[in-house]
């Protein structure tokens, strides 16, 4: 086979690739719209009287129903990480908004809170290293302020002995970035700190409490760079690309070392942790609310009203 012949395999290969991605993207779109338009036809009749709340949870238990019914929950999550998934009719009296983003896309803040010397210190660490790197680039004023109130929030309002040495014990822990928010937002009102609202907290850590693995394939250009020591422009260009390939090929391809953090990774483990929002017209306005469906159960149903 000559020269020629071999880049025009590898171009028809290449392009067979997107399609198969394409199509499975399509049959994720296609399956979802058609059940939840059988929905809405139940339910129109009675729209216009329906408050905005109970129309959430009419469209909530519907969506969460789709979702169990699934077999095959990695395409169809890794589909909606990637797309905004907008349904509506023809006449426009339905018109939803579906977006999905992991939940452990990050560094969870939560594994600030380990006890040091134990079997999760590696957790430990890498929380602790991300904390204090955010706080020398963003010029935190009071950052060991700002981790005894994370502490305090993570530990149920128990005391710590030394700021150094001693860990909570997590009974709870930080479930949401609006609490973290939160906590962020009482360290700025106590410290008078104008810079800590320039931190991009969200593209570094997640919010869950239980995870202990990063889903590295979603997780943000900024913290994969971080992590490996790339190039943030290389990462960007890397997340662009619609044939991507793993993680760990990327890594190791642009000199990373992934086997250095991959006790942290999810790798080819599917998490299935998810946190989706809605956004739905009903009486000519818009509405929105968010949930949580992890390992087959939907849960933290937030209701935001009209936007």
């Amino acid at each position: 086979m000559d020269k020629t012949q071999c880049i025009d395999t590898q171009v028809r290969s290449h392009k067979g690739f997107a399609l198969m991605i394409t199509l499975s993207v399509l049959s994720v779109i296609i399956a979802l719209t058609m059940v939840l338009l059988s929905y809405f036809e139940e339910v129109q009749q009675d729209a216009s009287d329906t408050k905005a709340l109970i129309q959430a949870d009419l469209y909530y238990a519907d969506i969460t129903t789709i979702f169990k019914g699934f077999k095959d929950k990695k395409t169809l999550f890794s589909v909606l990480y990637r797309t905004a998934l907008p349904l509506s009719t023809e006449d426009e009296r339905f018109s939803l908004m579906l977006q999905c983003e992991p939940l452990s896309k990050g560094v969870n803040i939560n594994w600030l809170a380990l006890e040091p010397g134990g079997e999760k210190e590696a957790l430990l660490n890498v929380a602790q290293e991300l904390f204090e790197e955010l706080a020398q680039e963003y010029n935190i004023e009071d950052a060991g302020r700002l981790l005894e109130l994370l502490y305090e929030e993570m530990g149920n309002g128990n005391k710590f002995i030394t700021k150094k040495q001693s860990r909570l014990h997590q009974k709870n822990g930080i479930i949401s970035y609006q609490q973290f928010a939160d906590v962020v937002s009482r360290y700025q009102f106590e410290v008078d700190d104008s810079e800590i609202g320039k931190v991009p907290w969200k593209k570094y850590f997640s919010f869950s409490p239980k995870s202990e693995k990063i889903d590295g394939e979603y997780s943000s250009p900024e913290l994969i760079s971080y992590l490996f020591g790339i190039n943030l422009s290389t990462v960007k260009e890397w997340e662009s690309m619609l044939d991507r390939g793993s993680l760990e090929t990327f890594v190791n391809g642009n000199g990373g070392d992934y086997t250095q953090r991959k006790m942290l990774l999810a790798g080819k483990d599917f998490l299935e942790e998810t946190q989706c929002s809605v956004r739905y017209a009903l009486g000519g306005g818009y509405y929105r609310f968010t949930f949580e469906y992890i390992e087959g159960g939907a849960k933290h149903f937030e209701f935001y009203g009209k936007q």
